[in-house]
């Protein structure tokens, strides 16, 4: 099944998102399968499919011959409407299998604001809601991910949680499920005891929880013998599985773009406030090898131009010097950006900032978290104001303008004083700036803090939005006059993520009511609606400020107690304890801590001191450039699927293409090199076109066939290069889009002889064009060269492509012929071909 044949589907908004058959996807002999795994993420393809979890277990679980892992991802609110209308179910990406009939669905839970949209999708994969609910006919639910490490708001719409890392747990219970699955039909509870012997799987079935009278936990009792708690998986080591090379490549644009591979999963620091420095525990780093190996595997078979090296605190990876400077030797004359994640201020050296601006300067974030120092010594992060001044300096010294900076307000402890503190630092750093004149030269992120599970500050009360509110305004009011943007996230947001972050399993009945109210989306700011949540609290008798504004005691039983992340509930409140006293605790890299985690036999930090002797990698000097430059036309087509790409989507498409095959593409000079390629066109989404164009400019000449044929190799079905001409010169461009033409269908069209005569009698013809400046009116007179009713439902259009304004085909038949915005799902637009003219000379007057 596939939404690609619904008349619909070009009118929805990034239909890319939803076509699949990405290069690199599985494709699987459905008769050789024994378990289908959905791999669902509640949120859009963009967001998703820049998860690095996502792309770990994908590879993972494809490489086991009996099974197959598809993925599926939120439809956005249009699509979601189109499946409603239509009754067709939610499918997978690689097979178009509906969600339901999946052996087991696997949700992604990375943060509390997606709950909503768990239920939207298994309502539209057409699986109740609820566990109790299911049958044999129906898929395991399963959920994984650092919100499983308090899964009891939604614990009512879950088979069972993956507590931990899922490269250790996931293909263990896919083998159990694979070895029992007629359980699954006769008996599912059995099904699911079977699977609690799988360490790291918690099942919310096998615990009852009772209440006191005011609402705290009484106690939390296991049905099932020996089974009074769950542990987390542990992956050992993390080159046990080595980093996914062949990822799939997304047409659509990603929220992170790039190849990103984690190099150390885990922290030493232990920032108080910080979950998964807690739940990633021990910290665990891939060998410099086992990542130079990596990148290089990805980059061959991917065609990304950046580079993310991705870690809870990336500048901490022992070998991240040989790390940076092998990696940027090897890759800066093939324009490969290296980018970092938010950097801790004392690891950044000069040498961070040299290796990463030999390419291009890509953003440099800073975490100080809190303004000052002693907010920071209660939250254990040991900065002092003096470094973070001097580490600022350097920053904009080495050539960067801008620099972002993060904080939080809202910390336990914290005292207007802070707030104060927080302007003048900001305040500091922006007068430090380069001397430009106009534009902000500081990014201030600003969010409130939320106490997670599993942290010292889960026994904190979390600021009300209003008091957030205040504190922001207070930062935002202080830098007004300096040149810094302040930016915050919703405090609305937080108060939500606030109470489930803590919550019990009561919340279950708050969730469901409130997507039965319309609640969508709930971490996208303009999606929010913060008063059907109230409704929802409001209906289930349930008070958020319970959860949110209440500071707990030592005595008090959590949700997840029966869920043990290794860190012991005794060191976290010793870490409690501190924070009052303003106490720091040092890196556990100095020292063992006794924190819990570790048994220093199995589970114990890996970390790698020195580079492995004899790793030799292939190093390209950077400027040899070839002296015979080369310049080409490509005539393609773009059919079928690939119509739905935008046409920044297809450019991507090419360039990933020309990088995969050592294309040797010009590029621009400056801060910011480009690719020197250009298309003639950019066709709206949905039209097919049997002739389109681009120019490349190479630094060395390569045969016309050849190149067609390397690149055609790269390319998905119905984006194919045609053919390729060289083109005489130095390249400078010559000739421009001087007619298009098209055939256009619309299915019972109905169109009417009498409009088309009506066009032709009129002097001039006026359609509106609207766009971001506004609706402006266009002679359609102007850019028609010839139209033709060949039938009711078939119109010949020539377009003229002269200077000025242009309107699309479908904007100029609706107009002419009078039809509504529901003929554009019947409508399918086909250009035939193009012709190219010389460019206009320009006049001696100017």
């Amino acid at each position: 099944m596939s939404y690609l044949d619904s008349p619909w589907f070009s009118t929805i908004e990034r239909p890319s998102r939803y076509i699949g058959a990405e290069l690199n996807s599985a494709k699987k002999d459905k008769s050789k399968i024994e378990t289908f795994v959905a791999l669902a993420f509640p949120d859009v393809y963009e967001v998703g499919m820049s998860h690095v979890g996502l792309k770990i277990l994908y590879n993972i679980l494809n490489k086991e011959e009996w099974l197959a892992a598809e993925r599926v991802f939120c439809p956005w609110l249009d699509l979601e409407e189109k499946l409603r209308q239509s009754r067709e179910p939610l499918v997978s990406l690689e097979t178009g299998k509906p969600l339901g009939d999946f052996d087991i669905v696997g949700f992604s839970l990375q943060h509390e604001l997606c709950f909503t949209n768990v239920l939207t999708m298994m309502e539209l994969g057409r699986i109740p809601l609820l566990r109790s609910e299911r049958t044999g006919r129906d898929p395991l639910v399963i959920g994984g991910g650092p919100s499983c490490f308090n899964p009891e708001p939604v614990a009512d719409f879950f088979d069972l949680f993956l507590v931990g890392d899922g490269e250790e747990s996931l293909p263990k219970l896919c083998r159990v499920i694979r070895q029992h699955i007629d359980l699954k039909a006769k008996d599912r509870d059995a099904l699911l005891r079977l699977s609690s012997e799988v360490k790291g799987v918690y099942v919310p079935g096998l615990f009852h929880v009772d209440y006191e009278r005011d609402g705290r936990i009484s106690s939390v009792k296991s049905i099932k013998e020996g089974y009074n708690y769950v542990e987390k998986a542990v992956l050992p080591d993390l080159d046990l599985f080595p980093f996914p090379d062949a990822q799939v490549i997304p047409y659509t644009q990603l929220v992170h773009d790039r190849l990103s591979l984690e190099i150390a999963r885990g922290c030493t620091r232990g920032c108080r406030f910080c979950q998964a420095g807690m739940i990633y525990r021990p910290v665990r780093e891939r060998k410099l090898g086992s990542v130079l190996d990596s990148v290089h595997r990805a980059l061959e078979k991917t065609g990304y131009d950046e580079v993310s090296l991705l870690s809870l605190s990336t500048g901490d990876y022992t070998c991240i010097e040989e790390l940076l400077r092998n990696l940027m030797d090897r890759y800066a004359c093939e324009k490969v950006a290296l980018s970092l994640p938010s950097l801790r201020v004392d690891t950044v050296s000069p040498m961070f900032m040299e290796q990463i601006k030999r390419v291009r300067k890509t953003g440099f974030t800073l975490a100080v978290e809190a303004g000052s120092e002693r907010l920071r010594r209660v939250i254990n992060k040991g900065l002092t104001r003096d470094e973070i001044i001097s580490m600022a300096r350097e920053v904009y010294k080495a050539g960067w303008n801008l620099i972002k900076l993060y904080f939080m307000v809202g910390l336990p402890y914290e005292e207007e004083v802070d707030i104060h503190e927080t302007v003048r630092l900001a305040r500091e750093i922006a007068r430090l700036a380069p001397g430009r004149k106009g534009g902000e030269h500081l990014t201030v992120s600003v969010s409130t803090f939320v106490p997670k599970a599993h942290t010292p500050f889960m026994w904190a009360a979390q600021a009300s939005p209003n008091e957030a509110r205040e504190k922001i305004s207070l930062i935002q009011t202080g830098l007004r006059k300096d040149r810094a943007k302040v930016k915050w996230n919703p405090t609305e947001l937080s108060w939500l993520e606030g109470i489930f972050s803590r919550g019990d399993r009561r919340l279950s009945d708050v969730v469901l009511e409130a997507w039965k109210r319309g609640a969508r989306f709930d971490g996208w700011g303009e999606i929010f609606k913060k008063s059907i949540w109230e409704e929802a609290f409001s209906f289930t008798g349930l008070d958020p400020s319970f959860y949110l504004e209440r500071r707990r005691d030592c005595s008090e039983i959590f949700p997840w107690d029966h869920i043990r992340s290794g860190v012991s509930k005794e060191y976290l409140w010793q870490e409690w304890e501190k924070a009052k006293k303003e106490q720091s605790t040092p890196d556990c890299r100095k020292g063992c801590l006794d924190c819990g985690v570790c048994d220093h036999v199995t589970i114990l930090p890996v970390l790698h001191k020195s580079p492995p002797s004899g790793h030799q990698i292939d190093v390209r000097r950077e400027g040899e450039k070839n002296k015979e430059p080369g310049v080409y036309r490509l005539t393609f087509k773009k059919m079928g699927p690939a119509r739905f790409l935008g046409h920044l989507e297809m450019v991507q498409v090419f360039l990933r293409a020309f990088r995969r095959i050592h294309l040797p593409i010009l590029y621009s000079g400056g801060f910011h090199p480009m690719p020197k390629v250009s298309f003639t066109q950019a066709l709206p989404v949905g039209t097919e076109s049997l002739e389109e164009s681009m120019e490349i400019h190479l630094t060395s000449t390569i045969g016309p066939d050849e190149l067609r044929e390397r690149v055609n190799r790269e390319l998905p079905d119905q984006l194919k290069v045609l053919s390729v001409q060289e083109l005489p010169g130095r390249g400078r461009k010559t000739e421009f889009l001087k007619e298009s033409h098209f055939i256009i269908t619309i299915s019972n069209g109905h169109l009417s002889s009498y409009h088309m005569e009506a066009y032709e009698k009129a002097q001039n013809f006026l359609v509106n064009k609207t766009g971001k400046a506004g609706t402006k009116s266009i002679d359609a007179k102007k850019i028609i060269g010839k139209i033709l009713l060949i039938s009711p439902d078939v119109i010949e259009l020539e377009l003229k492509h002269d200077p000025g304004p242009q309107l699309k085909p479908a904007d100029i038949v609706k107009a002419i012929f009078h039809l509504d915005d529901s003929s554009l799902e019947r409508m399918r637009i086909l250009k035939t071909r193009q012709l190219l003219g010389p460019l206009p000379e320009k006049s001696d007057g100017g």
